[in-house]
């Protein structure tokens, strides 16, 4: 018998009524241009990088589950950043920009909310940024749809509203690393295997949510999340 409970494995609901577990969360840093400049960067077109958060993070939030997330606490600057999330479907290693899109099982919209006065202040002093980025419930995403004989979706819009006000909207053309770019960067330094999550950044328009908001985000030919924001966490 364990000592303490075991926190119970995460899944993620998909289009075709199957669960599929999540293994590891990755996200990419300033994906879209027009999001590095907002957040003082130089948008050329640097190494992509990466960085890491539980998969308890995950929250599955299809609109008809009317999902809430708590304010998270220690922070007044609660970001939404709405993303194009990419599930991998087999192990791969070193993997060919050419072969990448054969790893994917397929795609969901998903958001990576963040502590973003806590991710500024680790930012200036050079110190990792997980208390500002790998936080409970940050990862709201909706449900997962196999690509299928469909391939990968490689254009149309991303869009997220609070309160039903616009805040983000871009097209995926904009990013500026590629899904099957991304995959294979990542794969030199890890061992992806079925599981794996990768959350591929997010437009320009990010910005604060406040308890008792309402959060929707939409991507072309994906199923739509939507996430209440609940009282600050006690």
């Amino acid at each position: 018998m364990p000592i303490f409970p075991v926190t119970a494995p995460t899944f993620l609901k998909t289009t075709t009524g199957e669960d599929f577990p999540v293994a590891r969360v990755f996200c990419v840093g300033r994906n879209y241009a027009a999001h590095a400049r907002e957040m003082g960067h130089d948008p050329d077109r640097e190494p992509p990088f990466f960085f890491t958060k539980w998969a308890e993070t995950v929250i599955n939030a299809d609109p008809s589950d009317e999902a809430v997330i708590a304010y998270p606490s220690e922070t007044g600057n609660y970001h939404h950043e709405a993303e194009l999330v990419v599930a991998i479907g087999k192990p791969g290693f070193r993997i060919p920009v050419d072969e990448a899109a054969g790893y994917v099982y397929g795609l969901a919209t998903g958001l990576d909310m963040t502590r973003r006065d806590l991710q500024a202040q680790a930012r200036e002093k050079g110190r990792p940024w997980d208390t500002g980025k790998n936080v409970e419930q940050s990862c709201p995403t909706g449900r997962l749809m196999p690509i299928g004989e469909n391939g990968l979706i490689e254009s149309g819009e991303i869009k997220l509203t609070v309160n039903g006000e616009t805040r983000q909207q871009a097209d995926l053309d904009e990013l500026i690393w590629s899904v099957p770019e991304v995959i294979a960067d990542l794969s030199r330094f890890y061992h992806l295997r079925p599981g794996d999550l990768i959350y591929t950044g997010t437009p320009a328009g990010v910005g604060p949510v406040q308890p008792g908001d309402t959060v929707f985000v939409t991507i072309a030919g994906l199923p739509s999340l939507a996430v209440a924001i609940g009282d600050h966490t006690r």
